[in-house]
């Protein structure tokens, strides 16, 4: 399969404005590469740019080898897959998805082999003579789906595609695009805010924040190994717990509390001694269901949510809200004090649903600091020995379709 390579691509609108600035991403044939960040980030711009809907104000876009930075969309070889569908509404579900075909001037004997293929794939075989109104969210998403399909194409370009369908309907169609990507192995760059579907989906991940690359990795490196701290708060669910801390004797100080640290787990690279530190939400557990060796604190519960195969304790920790440039774009305006305008940094806690935390009570947990992130105050670059951009972001890729790279 052919791959996708941006050299320095920038994209400047009218007025100023600098949606894409300098991204360079190689992109290896067959992968599933996901674009992901807050809005106004620049990657449904990017994406429009490889599909030539927008036009590239410096740099240089390939596919498969062939420079098509100033080429139009139909000569790239390119399938879209849109947000909202983008149905004929007066055309049945057989002539949506033999339509490209029908332009190309496809045999007609080809399209209906090529449709009757592709609705079988996609469940669609009893709807092909429906129109887009009599179907579900869900049925309208796959015929989007399998209108790309049927062409055949170099690559699949895929706008926010599940954005419009409800929260168990995206889980199902989630996992029919893993299954459909593994059975075509068609070169894939998907775009979307949302960062379960970026974790999920992707073999790769481009984290973006204002038109330019944070790290691009594997899913489990990016949660693991976030390359600074724009990463670390936006990749997780919880969201990484924040809060300013000094590292002392071999020790973080925090809110009050002091923690022993591994030697491999001290920040390094950067004079001084303040530092903000990280800690996933699942780095703390109820000291009833965990090692007694590690170390304890005592909080007092604010809210508990129990979901049934695990509990989120969120307790407040005597320390301020992190404030920093790099997290402005990972938190809503609305996020702003949600418990009771409390101006407390606010932890939270996967814990054994087994717990008897309760809402207005103290509970002791402990913490694994072998897992803290420690990341410069001034720059948000991660400080962990070993860790962060300068290698995370390069790696060479482990998973079948092969090595790619991103500058």
């Amino acid at each position: 399969m052919e791959g996708i390579a941006l050299n320095q691509v920038t994209k400047v609108f009218p007025g100023g404005v600098t949606a894409v600035d300098d991204v360079s991403l190689e992109i290896e044939g067959s992968e599933f590469m996901v674009l992901v960040g807050p809005s106004g980030c620049g990657k449904s711009t990017l994406l429009r740019m490889v599909a030539g809907l927008e036009e590239t104000t410096d740099g240089s876009i390939s596919i498969g080898g062939r420079d098509v930075t100033f080429l139009p969309p139909r000569d790239r070889d390119i399938a879209m897959v849109f947000q909202n569908y983008a149905l004929y509404p007066h055309m049945t579900v057989r002539q949506n998805l033999g339509y490209g075909l029908k332009v190309r001037k496809t045999p007609r004997r080809e399209i209906e082999t090529r449709v009757a293929e592709v609705a079988k794939m996609l469940g669609l075989e009893t709807m092909l003579e429906r129109r887009p109104a009599a179907l579900s969210g869900g049925q309208r998403q796959r015929v989007a789906m399998g209108r790309a399909i049927v062409r055949e194409p170099a690559a699949f370009l895929m706008d926010e595609p599940l954005s419009n369908l409800d929260a168990k309907l995206r889980v199902g169609m989630r996992a029919e695009l893993a299954r459909l990507h593994s059975r075509l192995g068609v070169t894939t760059v998907y775009v979307t805010h949302d960062q379960v579907e970026a974790m999920t989906l992707g073999q790769r991940v481009a984290v973006m924040r204002d038109g330019r690359i944070q790290q691009v990795d594997e899913p489990q490196s990016l949660y693991h190994d976030p390359a600074n701290l724009f990463v670390a708060a936006f990749i997780g669910s919880p969201a990484m717990n924040l809060v300013e801390a000094t590292v002392a004797d071999g020790s973080v100080s925090f809110a009050g509390f002091t923690i022993p640290l591994a030697r491999d787990r001290r920040p390094a690279g950067r004079h001084g001694n303040r530092f903000i530190l990280g800690i996933r939400p699942e780095s703390f557990e109820d000291a009833a269901f965990s090692d007694p060796s590690l170390p304890r604190v005592d909080v007092i519960v604010s809210v508990l949510e129990e979901l049934g195969s695990d509990a989120h304790v969120i307790f407040p920790v005597d320390a301020p809200r992190v404030v920093a440039e790099e997290l402005k774009a990972v938190h809503d305006e609305e996020d702003e004090g949600l418990i009771a305008d409390d101006q407390r940094a606010q932890f939270n806690a996967r814990v054994d649903p087994h717990t008897k935390a309760r809402s207005g009570q103290p509970i002791r947990l402990t913490v694994d600091p072998g897992t803290f992130h420690f990341f410069d105050p001034d720059t948000g670059e991660s400080l962990v020995a070993g860790r962060g951009s300068g290698r995370s972001a390069r790696a060479p890729r482990r998973r079948r379709s092969g090595g790619a790279r991103a500058r």
